[in-house]
């Protein structure tokens, strides 16, 4: 199995990024896709999820939305009104169990290797 991102790099603050996340080796549409982010010294975050629907940490709703598309087995994050404190390593992640909320990273199975996104101030 094997997810790559992509789309990462540095935005001024109040800026967009769309992130993306290509899978491969895996039935796609029986897993649930994640977006988590990591700084230094700090524990992995969960970020948002989608099975059918997404759902989003409080930090980052109303200014992120995840998609899939199944037949290209991807998953995106539009992020929009970045801030700086949306610095980060932003790791995707695969679940086999679809429960609709799972925000713990000891529920994924399938890990990215990070890209990373900076918002300057």
């Amino acid at each position: 199995v094997q997810l790559v991102e992509s789309g990462g790099g540095l935005v001024q603050t109040g800026g967009s990024l769309r992130l993306s996340c290509a899978a491969s080796g895996l039935t796609f549409s029986r897993y649930a896709m994640a977006w988590f982010r990591q700084v230094p010294g700090k524990e992995r975050e969960f970020v948002a999820r989608i099975t059918y629907l997404g759902i989003y940490a409080d930090s980052v709703k109303d200014r992120f939305t995840i998609s899939r598309d199944t037949a290209k087995n991807t998953v995106s994050l539009q992020m929009n009104s970045l801030k700086p404190e949306d610095t980060a390593v932003y790791y995707c992640a695969a679940d086999p169990n679809l429960t609709t909320d799972r925000r713990g990273a000891y529920s994924y199975v399938y890990w990215g290797q990070g890209t990373q996104v900076t918002v300057s101030s």
